[in-house]
């Protein structure tokens, strides 16, 4: 059971830590804006636009969205990838530079 309840906690980290980055001594995190994001992180390294993507809104309604990545870094040998779907970020990956 103990070890059950270790691997959970282990999983929850890794999703909680996926959903969120440090800029300086500001966070981001899934759902902010893409306003939020500059105003902590600064511009980005590049931005590459990916096209389309229909979604729902709350009232039932399609609406197409952009979709853009982001790139950041390096920062203490890491690059860091946003992905926003309209307005908001979606998600964050990191990946290790060469």
């Amino acid at each position: 059971m103990k070890a059950l309840i270790s691997t959970l906690l282990v999983l929850l980290a890794g999703s909680i830590e996926a959903a969120t980055l440090r800029c300086g001594s500001a966070l981001i995190s899934t759902d902010d804006s893409t306003s939020e994001v500059i105003a902590k992180c600064g511009e980005p390294r590049s931005r590459d636009f990916l096209g389309y993507r229909e979604i729902r809104d709350s009232y039932g309604f399609y609406n197409e969205v952009p979709l853009e990545e982001w790139t950041y870094g390096p920062r203490s040998g890491m690059y860091h990838f946003l992905r926003f779907e309209g307005n908001r970020l979606r998600s964050i990956d990191s990946k290790r530079g060469n």
